[in-house]
Parts: structure tokens; sequence; C-alpha cells
């Protein structure tokens, strides 16, 4: 007889949840020590929580769920996690979403948004359960050993700086992060992102990539830059690319994208991914011309929580 448990996440469950988190998703870039500081540093008012399946006292699965914070809209949750293919079909992901739902609910969630792979089985999975299937998402990767597009010319009065440059003083990089995520495709506005939240939750992160990471600087202010994670070893994350609404139209996300890129090779990485909204033309033509090609897709699925049943894809 299988014995299904369903529990909270402890430090020691990491490498099992990363390796749920990454079967079959080369492209997905985190490592269990991201896992573990996660858990540990919570977004404020979140109500953070990582649920884990046991089959037999072996953790197969996870579902990392939360209250979405930084915005004015409320009453909106995440759950998103995967199960081991092996182990799927035996109630684990039903389980975990349930525990989600339960927990999301008691905070005032009536809302719940998840990512689930676009794959008939997960698709399935997810709409007989009431999850409505909403926008898409591509994940793109590219080898860093292929040559990289020459650089067009800086305009004047720009620079390409590493975020190091910027450790005593990051405010202006999120300055910058702040007036682009409003812009973001989404059912979310983030608009009430607070500057010691930001640097808690992004510029502290254990992965993010400081050297790797380039800002744009027009005339003295910092403008664009392209954030990156990596997972210490040799593969790279697109985090986020983004402009002050001011500076579109002038190529810098582009150069700090590429330059970024640049520093990646110089350090020995191999390979290079990112995901953008389906409806994002830009940056899906900035990713094109960078030489990404499509090796996934994702998509959002939203359910209104009434109290009852559980809910889910088994998607990242």
């Amino acid at each position: 007889m299988t014995l299904l448990t369903i529990r909270d996440f402890r430090p020691e469950d990491a490498e099992a949840v990363a390796a749920a988190h990454r079967a079959g998703r080369e492209h997905l870039v985190q490592t269990p020590e991201m896992f573990v500081w996660r858990e540990a540093r919570p977004p404020k008012g979140s109500h953070y929580r990582t649920f884990v399946a046991e089959l037999d006292g072996r953790v197969v699965g996870a579902v990392r769920c939360g209250v979405v914070v930084g915005t004015t809209t409320t009453g909106v949750g995440h759950a998103n996690g995967s199960v081991l293919p092996g182990y799927r079909r035996r109630g684990a992901f039903t389980a975990l979403l349930a525990a989600a739902e339960r927990h999301l609910g008691g905070h005032g969630v009536v809302e719940l948004h998840s990512w689930v792979d676009d794959e008939p089985g997960s698709r399935a999975f997810a709409e007989a359960r009431g999850f409505t299937a909403g926008r898409t998402a591509h994940f793109a990767g590219r080898d860093l050993a292929k040559p990289l597009p020459p650089a067009p010319p800086l305009p004047a009065g720009v620079e390409l700086r590493p975020a190091s440059d910027f450790a005593a003083d990051p405010r202006p990089v999120y300055e910058i992060e702040v007036d682009a995520a409003r812009d973001e495709p989404g059912e979310i506005v983030l608009d009430a992102v607070e500057y010691d939240a930001w640097l808690a939750g992004e510029w502290n992160r254990p992965d993010l990539d400081r050297e790797l990471t380039v800002v744009a600087v027009a005339d003295g202010l910092p403008v664009a830059f392209s954030a990156v994670s990596t997972d210490g070893a040799d593969r790279y994350w697109s985090a986020f690319t983004a402009c002050r609404r001011a500076y579109r139209g002038r190529g810098l996300s582009k150069l700090a994208k590429l330059e970024s890129l640049r520093r990646a090779r110089a350090a020995g990485l191999r390979r290079a991914y990112t995901s953008n909204d389906a409806t994002n033309a830009p940056m899906l033509a900035i990713n094109a011309w960078l030489g990404y090609e499509r090796c996934a897709s994702e998509r959002k699925y939203i359910k209104r929580l009434d109290g009852g049943a559980a809910g889910g894809g088994d998607g990242a």
C-alpha cells in the first residue's frame, strides 16, 4: 500500500524539490540553495509556504505558494510546483494543491494563479480541476559557444556598467525596475513594490550575479538593465530586462542584454535561458536577434477559490 504524506518543506528536502522542479525542464535555472533561501526569507505579507509530497517516505514533489505582494490588487495567490515524472498520477499533486488552497484561502485569497507546462496532459489536469487557461509564455535558450551578434555602437552619453558598481546604493536599479514593471504583461500590475522588499527579495538573492547583470547609464542616470541569475556552474537565466519608460525605443535594453551575454561567455557559462510573455513583441524580437531559440512554453491558469476542491496543474 502506497502511503502519501503532505508536509511542510525542510532544508534537507531541497535537492529532491529542485529535482522535481527541473524534471524535463532544462530551461529552468534554480538551485537547491534558492529553495532554502526563499523559505527562510519569505516576502513580507506573502504567507509564503512550500508543501512537499512524500510517497512511501520519498520526497517526490512540492508546491510553492503565497499571496501576491507588491501590488494594490488584493486577494490573489500563486501556487506552482511539480512531481517527479515517475510518481505522477498517484494523487500527489492533487493533494499538494489542496494543501495550498486551504492555506491561501485562510489568508484571503479568492483567485489562484498557477503556471502549467503547455502540453496536453498538464492542461487537461488543470482544466479538470476548475482552472481556466489564460496567457502563454515562451522559454528560449541559446548555446553560449555560438557567436553573438556584433554590438551596435553605443549612443552618445551611454555606458554599460555591471550592477556591482551600484552595490553601495542599488536604489537607482530599483527605480528602473518599478518604472518598467508597471508595463509588464500580466493580470496583476506590480504598482506597490517597496524598496526594502525589493532589496531583500531581489537584490539580495544569492543567485543574482551582479557582474553579469548589466546596467545601461545614459548621461549619468541608470535607465535600463538586464538582470541575471545563474546556477553557480554553467547556466544563465535572464531574470528581468527593463528600461525606464522615458528611455525606450533607443535600443538600451538590447545593448545591456548583449553585453551581459558577452560577459557570460567570457566567464565560461555554457547555456543561456530566458522567458517572455507571448504578447511581448519587443523582447521576443530582441531575444531572436540575440540568437535565442524557443524550447518550451507554459500557460497561466486561474481558478476562483470557493473553499472547496483542489486545483492546479503539474507545471513548474
